[in-house]
Order: structure tokens, then sequence, then C-alpha cells
């Protein structure tokens, strides 16, 4: 797992927990964030997945 993959985790991660806290105090700037974060890591996820297939690719 590389540097990106987990990066992706952490904003996933500190994303729902935002969006929940969000959700259950009624702050929607706070929900808002979470969505954001958690988008955040998918792009990142994303972007790790391609390093990943270049490197595969790279090795063939």
């Amino acid at each position: 797992m590389d540097k990106e993959h987990v990066k992706s985790a952490a904003d996933k991660a500190s994303g729902a927990i935002k969006e929940g806290v969000g959700k259950a105090t009624g702050n929607t700037k706070l929900e808002a964030e979470g969505k954001i974060d958690k988008a955040k890591g998918e792009a990142r996820e994303f972007i790790g997945d391609v390093k990943d297939a270049a490197k595969r690719a790279d090795k063939h």
C-alpha cells in the first residue's frame, strides 16, 4: 500500500466522522466538509490505483 492509498483511507475515515457528527448535530457545514473529505479520499485512491497500474505496466 503506497502513501496515496494510506492518505485516501485517512481522508475517507475523517470525512465519514465529520459527516456523521455534522448530521447528528445539525451542523451542515461540518457535514459538507465531511463529504468533501470523503470525495478527496476517493480521488486519492484513484490516483494511487493509476500509479500502481503504471508501475505494473512498467515491469512488463
